[in-house]
């Protein structure tokens, strides 16, 4: 038998001669989910001896990861802004690109609407829904996906983060009409499928050939999903509400302008880390139509 440490060691070195950028933190993650421990006690236990079956299972994790799977798909969970998300092959990877859109909502809503009732549209694994809530305990969520795997993954992870008794999941059309007694909103978050169907083919094999084509088809110029959000759920929103969209790159100005030619008080945009804007935000008009600024 061999040690923990020996089953890390000889992932690290497969993981780094295949050329995976982060074969260190993916090493311990693949040996840790097959020992059935967490990274911090798999650190703890390095000089511990495994199992034989813990070692065919490491062999297993390392062949589908050089085979091109995500780590996400293998280990069934990752994180997002801090909270344990279950992930499966129905739902997109939650990405940190995504966590600019739930920081773009806390700035908006801190200290103002600290219990609003806030929509995540096109809500895949629940990521944006579980860290509002987690966020703000007082708000009142409702996430929608057209997609039945992918609402009960969401409903997983709502469970996961004991989130129960504030966030609802509702099957729904983000290009078609909203369901039935919805009800209004304070906020609409969405991360929506943005990219150009002509580029799927382009993605890089680990998304192209994983994650859910069609959770990221966003129609022949990638706008699709910001029309018909805007088209159909608009109405939804409360005089004063917010609309936040993430977007992709170059895609913020055309966005922006779809939001401000339906009548948004205005339009304005969060950055990412590397300086590209990420998330695209519409106020709606106020009675006194205030100025406003993100």
């Amino acid at each position: 038998m061999r040690t923990y440490n020996e089953l890390y060691m000889d992932a690290r070195t497969r993981l780094r001669q295949a050329g995976v950028e982060a074969f260190n933190l993916e090493a311990r993650i693949l040996v840790a989910q097959a020992a059935g421990k967490t990274t911090e006690e798999l650190l703890k236990d390095l000089n511990l001896y495994s199992s034989p079956a813990v070692e065919e299972a490491v062999c297993t994790n390392i062949r589908r990861r050089l085979d091109g799977e995500p780590v996400a798909y293998i280990t069934g969970t990752w994180e997002f802004y801090g909270l344990p998300m279950v992930v499966t092959p129905d739902v997109l990877i939650p990405r940190m690109d995504t966590e600019v859109l739930v920081d773009a909502a806390k700035a908006l809503l801190t200290g103002r609407k600290m219990d609003a009732r806030i929509l995540d549209l096109c809500c895949g694994s629940g990521c944006i829904a579980c860290a509002l809530a987690h966020e703000f305990p007082a708000a009142k969520l409702v996430a929608v996906d057209i997609s039945a795997s992918a609402l009960e993954v969401c409903r997983r992870n709502i469970a996961l983060n004991r989130l129960s008794s504030h966030v609802l999941t509702l099957p729904g059309d983000a290009l078609n009409t909203p369901p039935m007694s919805i009800g209004k909103f304070d906020m609409i978050v969405s991360n929506p499928p943005y990219i150009a169907s002509r580029e799927i083919m382009t993605l890089d094999p680990s998304v192209r050939d994983y994650e859910p084509i069609w959770a990221l088809d966003g129609g022949k110029d990638g706008l699709k999903f910001y029309k018909g959000i805007i088209k159909y759920w608009k109405s939804l929103l409360r005089p004063g509400g917010y609309l936040l969209f993430e977007v992709g790159e170059d895609q913020a100005e055309a966005v922006k302008d779809m939001i401000l030619s339906a009548g948004f008080l205005g339009a304005d945009t969060a950055k990412d880390t590397l300086g590209v804007e990420r998330v695209v935000i519409g106020k709606m008009s106020t009675q006194d139509n205030e100025l406003w600024h993100y």
